[in-house]
C-alpha cells in the first residue's frame, strides 16, 4: 500500500456536520479515501474529474464536483492508487486506473471498465506519467512499467532502478522522467530504457512520495522529511521547507502556473509556495484538524483535496495573493512564443497558452522534418505554461518547434550553438 491510515477522532466527525459561514475549504459530496485524481475534457467545453479511493474504486463528476456517481462496472479491484488521462489518437480520452491488482482501462468516462495488465499481472501501480506516446507506471516492488498502446501492454523498464524498488511518484520534465522511490529520486533521459540516481546525499534514504515540476525547478515530497528542490535535474538538492512543520510527511503535490500546492500529513493539511518550492505558507482554513491529504487536483478556477474524511473544494482565487478573479486572468486566445534564449546552449524555454481545455502536442524537428523531441502531449487546462527543452544530446544547428492545440497551429525557429 502507498500510505498508512491515521484514526479519525469523534470530535472530526462532528466536524463534518458542522457549517461553518467562514469556512473556506467546502466539502463537496464525493468520496471519503480518495488517493488519486485525473482531468479531462467531458466535450462540451467543461471538465470531467475522476477521483480514486482506497475502497470503493473510482468515481466521477461532470459539474465541478458538486455531484458524484461511482463508476466501477468491470473495476473489480476497489484501491485505486493513480489515475491519469491517455489520448486514444483520434480524440477521444482513456481513462487509465493503477490499483493494488495492475491496470484498469475505460473508454467511456469510466462507465465500464476493462482489466488490462499484460505484463502487470497481479502488480499494485502506485503512480503514472505520460510523455508523448508513452506511458510509465510506478509499481509497488517492481520498478518502473512502460506501455505504448495506451495501457493495453506493459513493458519492465528497470535497468539501474534497485532490485524491488518501491516507485511511488512519476513526473515529466521536457525528455526527462523522474521517479520518486524508496530511495530517492531516479532521472531516465531515454525514455525509461534506464535509469541513473539523481538525488546525491541524504535524500538517496529517504522515501519520495511525490514529484512536482515547476518552470526548470523539480520538487520532490519525502516521508518525515519535508520538500526537496532541484534546480539542475537532479544533480543537487537543498531542503526547502520554510515554513512546513517539522519532520513533515508531503503526500501530494499539484501546479497551478508558478503556484504549487502541497498535501501533507496530519495536522499539517495543505500549504502553498508562489516561488517554485523556495518557502511554503498554510492553506488549511475549513478542514477538519489532524487530516492527511493523500491527493490534489486543480480543475479550471477550483482546487480539490482528497481526505480520508471526504472531498474538499477551494476556489484558487482565495488562497493565490493577489488574484482578484482567476478566470478573468485566463488566456484569451492561442499563442506560442518565441524560445528564451534563442539561440541556446544546451537548454531553452518554450512558452504557450490554451484559453480552454485542449489537447496540447509540441515538438522538436530537425530542417528534415524528422522529429528530435516530444515536449509535450496531453490535455490541458486553460492557462500559461512553460517547458525546458534540453537538447544536450542533439548536434548543433537550425530546429523548428510546432505547436497544435485543438484547430490551433504554429511553427517557430530554433537555433542551437554548442
Amino acid at each position: 500500500m502507498k500510505f498508512w491510515f491515521l484514526s479519525i477522532s469523534i470530535f472530526e466527525i462532528l466536524f463534518l456536520f458542522m457549517n461553518k459561514a467562514n469556512a473556506q475549504w467546502v466539502q463537496t459530496t464525493g468520496p471519503y479515501h480518495v488517493y488519486a485524481f485525473a482531468v479531462s475534457p467531458n466535450g462540451s467545453g467543461g471538465t470531467n474529474i475522476f477521483a480514486g479511493t482506497n475502497d470503493n474504486g473510482v468515481y466521477l463528476s461532470t459539474d465541478n464536483g458538486t455531484n458524484w456517481t461511482q463508476d466501477t462496472s468491470g473495476l473489480t479491484e476497489t484501491f485505486v492508487n493513480a489515475l491519469t488521462v491517455s489520448s486514444n489518437g483520434t480524440g477521444g480520452t482513456i481513462i487509465i486506473a493503477g490499483t493494488i491488482g495492475g491496470v484498469f482501462l475505460s473508454s467511456n468516462n469510466g462507465t465500464s471498465w476493462t482489466k488490462d495488465t499484460s505484463g502487470l499481472t497481479n502488480t499494485e501501480v502506485n503512480a503514472f506519467a505520460v510523455s508523448g506516446t508513452n506511458i510509465f507506471a510506478g509499481t509497488q516492488g517492481k520498478g518502473v512499467y512502460i506501455s505504448t498502446d495506451n495501457g493495453i501492454s506493459w513493458t519492465e523498464d528497470s535497468t539501474g532502478l534497485p532490485t524491488n524498488s518501491d516507485v511511488y511518484s512519476l513526473t515529466v520534465s521536457g525528455a526527462n522522467i523522474f521517479a520518486g522511490s524508496n530511495s530517492g529520486v531516479y532521472l531516465s533521459t531515454n525514455n525509461g530504457k534506464s535509469w541513473a540516481q539523481a538525488s546525491p546525499g541524504f535524500l538517496q534514504t529517504t522515501y519520495v512520495y511525490s514529484l512536482a515540476v515547476s518552470g526548470t525547478n523539480l520538487i520532490a515530497g519525502t516521508f518525515a522529511n519535508g520538500v526537496f528542490l532541484s534546480t539542475n535535474d537532479g544533480q543537487s538538492w537543498t531542503q526547502d521547507s520554510t515554513g512546513l512543520p517539522p519532520n513533515i510527511g508531503v503526500y501530494s503535490f499539484t501546479v497551478s502556473g508558478a503556484n504549487i500546492f502541497a498535501g501533507t500529513t496530519g495536522a499539517a493539511g495543505i500549504y502553498l509556495s508562489t516561488d517554485s518550492g523556495k518557502s511554503w505558507t498554510q492553506a488549511t482554513s475549513g478542514l477538519p484538524p489532524n487530516t492527511d491529504v493523500f491527493s490534489l487536483a486543480v480543475s479550471g478556477t477550483n482546487l480539490y483535496a482528497g481526505t480520508p474524511v471526504g472531498m474538499w473544494r477551494r476556489p484558487l482565487a482565495e488562497m493565490i495573493t493577489g488574484i482578484k478573479d482567476l478566470q478573468n486572468n485566463l488566456p484569451t486566445s492561442f499563442s506560442l512564443s518565441q524560445n528564451y534564449p534563442n539561440p541556446f546552449n544546451p537548454s531553452t524555454i518554450i512558452s504557450y497558452q490554451v484559453p480552454a481545455v485542449s489537447h496540447v502536442s509540441l515538438r522538436v524537428y530537425d530542417i528534415l522534418g524528422n522529429e528530435v523531441a516530444s515536449l509535450v502531449d496531453e490535455e490541458k487546462l486553460a492557462g500559461r505554461y512553460s517547458v525546458n527543452f534540453n537538447a544536450s544530446k542533439i548536434a548543433s544547428g537550425v530546429y523548428f518547434y510546432r505547436i497544435i492545440a485543438g484547430s490551433f497551429v504554429e511553427t517557430k525557429k530554433l537555433v542551437l550553438m554548442k
